[in-house]
């Protein structure tokens, strides 16, 4: 990753944001309340006077779908092939079409931790699945087909390469839990804090490799998501809330990539649960992709700064 704010003065041609996400807005949504039998029936509801606030459903295009354990076969002398099983869900968190993680109330963010927690210990307890990637991608930029609010979790048979390398970093750093650490410096510092509650810190990463990205610590060390407490779930929450509010201060309904990472089940070693946020402010080019170097335009302690100045906190 390398930082280089003066070409962000670079002049650019680019269109705006193109709101429209749906490929076909003339069709009913999906997700919507009434349109129920347009998806398969929901593994998890939490029901609302009559109605429901959250829907959990097997998704119909599945990436990974089967129980087989992962067996790799050679094809010839170079390629190797394996079935995608796993387990592959939409998670819609609000009935409203039009609503974002940042209009959540309370409850409902404290409904989506609970739902994820559950869906986590549900995915642990398969005996195919050794890792589960929670996303939620909003906007076409961010790779959503829909608009309406919905993440997905993707169980599958490996863990991925992005995870082996989290924990090979934890286990290299010598000052027990990187993290904890890092929430101990970035507090002390304060130049790349965003938002800070008693259950979790925001900060624009100091690796930042991508302008305003963001990085949500819980402060209470777990190696789970799973394993965290209803209030510690409920805090970050609030904090996600938040941070996406504060985004959208700044830079209008922004398209963002957010991931949880949470150790592989059957984890033993060093870990400590985190979230990604990448908000689509930049395009990826070939630099990047030919060397795998990042360029960011916008140094961390400027994003966190414009996000200060504006910052949503509406938990303690």
């Amino acid at each position: 990753m390398t930082i280089v704010s003066s070409r962000a003065e670079r002049p650019t041609d680019f269109a705006p944001r193109e709101i429209r996400v749906d490929a076909d807005p003339s069709r009913p949504c999906p997700f919507c309340p009434g349109n129920e039998e347009s998806t398969p029936p929901a593994l998890e509801t939490v029901d609302d006077d009559g109605g429901w606030r959250l829907r959990i459903v097997p998704n119909l295009y599945p990436a990974f779908e089967g129980d087989e354990c992962l067996a790799v076969r050679n094809l010839g002398p170079v390629h190797v092939q394996a079935e995608a099983s796993g387990i592959h869900e939409v998670l819609v968190f609000s009935p409203e079409h039009s609503a974002n993680l940042d209009s959540l109330t309370d409850g409902e963010v404290a409904d989506l931790m609970t739902a994820l927690r559950h869906r986590f210990i549900e995915h642990a307890a398969t005996p195919n699945i050794r890792y589960t990637q929670a996303i939620v991608n909003h906007g076409r930029e961010a790779g959503a087909s829909l608009s309406h609010p919905h993440g997905q979790l993707l169980g599958m048979p490996f863990v991925p390469g992005e995870i082996l390398d989290e924990e090979r970093a934890f286990g290299r750093f010598d000052g027990g839990c990187i993290l904890c650490a890092t929430v101990e410096a970035e507090l002390a510092d304060g130049a790349r804090v965003v938002l800070v509650n008693d259950d979790a810190l925001v900060v624009c990463p100091y690796w930042s490799g991508e302008p305003f990205e963001l990085l949500i610590i819980p402060r209470n060390h777990e190696v789970h998501l799973q394993d965290a407490s209803k209030a510690d779930l409920e805090g970050v929450g609030l904090a996600l809330r938040d941070a996406v509010a504060t985004l959208n201060r700044v830079h209008g309904d922004v398209a963002y990539n957010l991931v949880v990472h949470t150790a592989p089940h059957q984890h033993g070693g060093p870990f400590h649960w985190h979230l990604h946020l990448w908000p689509k402010l930049v395009t990826v080019a070939g630099f990047e992709r030919g060397t795998g170097v990042l360029i960011n335009i916008v140094p961390p302690e400027e994003a966190a700064e414009a996000l200060r100045q504006v910052a949503v906190v509406t938990s303690s």
